[in-house]
């Protein structure tokens, strides 16, 4: 069987009625081009499933080269090294290498390693975007317009992509009302940082939960903290300095991290975890089941989450038509270890 063409920037400008510099002009978003016919050249490349011509260079090298960018948030948080573990197992057997860049949280950054890496030939991206109020996201839909291939590991809202993660509205409900069953009545949450779309989904999370069992949820009973051992310990020794009243018997954390970070200030303010406030973390990281506080927490399948972004992103970057876009949500699961305890019941 005679193997399927790959299309040339010649076929999309022959179905476009257009011609060949005007295709040039829309992929370099140039403004020589109206926008009808911006329109019509974007449609004919989403058809045909045309890739820039620097990418299809790189991806049918001769001596095989090939790879994946992987952009994550914070270079210091172990949560990463998981993801990247698992997708580059899969991504060596398929002869690709892993290229990792952090953009600590900053939407300027993330542009600039794209763009980086996009000059470089990068074949796609799994990407783990920076949203908040003021990101600017252009340069993920770029990615789309261009038919770049990528992967998302939190979803960005009105955006049709590739997403692998878990529920997280779902996982910390379940977290939290968990600590709501163990007889937990004045909870708080130390919540992420404002620039993951994952802090709003885990925070609604709580509120759902609060909902359900027909309770109010404060504002005071909401720290926004952020996503480091430190966000966490900071936060915890401002608030439970204070003593507040009533006293929290239990805190929810965004992220492990955090929760680390909080039971260290409990221990140096003399509040005994679990026996005067139990601690919820989430996304069970690893070295965490052996500190001196084995933490209980929200399971996160980061190595799995890793190798289906791997599997999606090659599946895509290898197609000579246009594939399905795919989200995948992985199940996670309640861990119960040292941090937590249920109250008994008053008498």
């Amino acid at each position: 069987m005679k193997k399927r063409r790959n299309p040339t920037i010649s076929d999309v400008a022959c179905l476009a009625g257009v011609s060949k510099a005007t295709v040039s002009a829309v992929l370099n978003d140039r403004d020589t081009v109206s926008a009808a016919t911006r329109e019509k050249v974007l449609a004919v490349i989403r058809e045909l499933n045309y890739r820039p011509r620097e990418f299809a260079r790189h991806r049918f090298r001769s001596d095989g080269e090939r790879s994946i960018g992987f952009i994550i948030k914070e270079d210091d948080n172990p949560y990463y090294a998981e993801l990247i573990a698992g997708a580059r197992r899969v991504a060596e057997a398929k002869g690709y290498t892993i290229l990792v860049a952090s953009s600590e949280g900053s939407f300027r950054a993330e542009q600039q390693i794209i763009q980086l890496m996009t000059a470089k030939d990068v074949n796609g991206f799994i990407i783990t975007p920076v949203i908040d109020d003021e990101a600017d996201l252009s340069h993920i839909f770029e990615l789309k317009r261009r038919n770049i291939p990528f992967v998302l590991l939190e979803g960005i809202r009105g955006l049709q992509a590739n997403l692998v993660d878990i529920d997280n509205v779902r996982a910390s409900q379940a977290a939290v009302q968990h600590l709501m069953e163990q007889g937990h009545a004045h909870i708080v949450y130390f919540a992420g940082p404002r620039y993951s779309l994952h802090t709003e989904e885990r925070l609604e999370g709580v509120r759902r939960a609060f909902s359900a069992s027909n309770r109010a949820l404060r504002d005071d009973q909401v720290i926004y903290a952020g996503a480091h051992a430190r966000d966490g310990y900071e936060a915890a020794r401002a608030y439970f300095a204070q003593r507040p009243d009533p006293m929290p018997t239990a805190v929810a954390c965004y992220n492990d991290l955090v929760a680390l970070g909080v039971l260290r200030a409990l221990q140096e303010l003399d509040i005994r975890v679990p026996d005067e406030v139990s601690v919820m973390g989430f996304d069970d990281l690893a070295f965490l089941r052996y500190t001196p506080w084995p933490l209980s927490t929200v399971r996160v399948p980061k190595e799995t989450m890793g190798e289906k972004a791997a599997e999606i992103l090659i599946r895509n970057i290898e197609a000579d038509q246009p594939v399905p876009i795919e989200k995948v949500h992985l199940d996670f699961e309640l861990v119960l270890r040292a941090t937590t305890r249920a109250l008994q019941p008053s008498t």
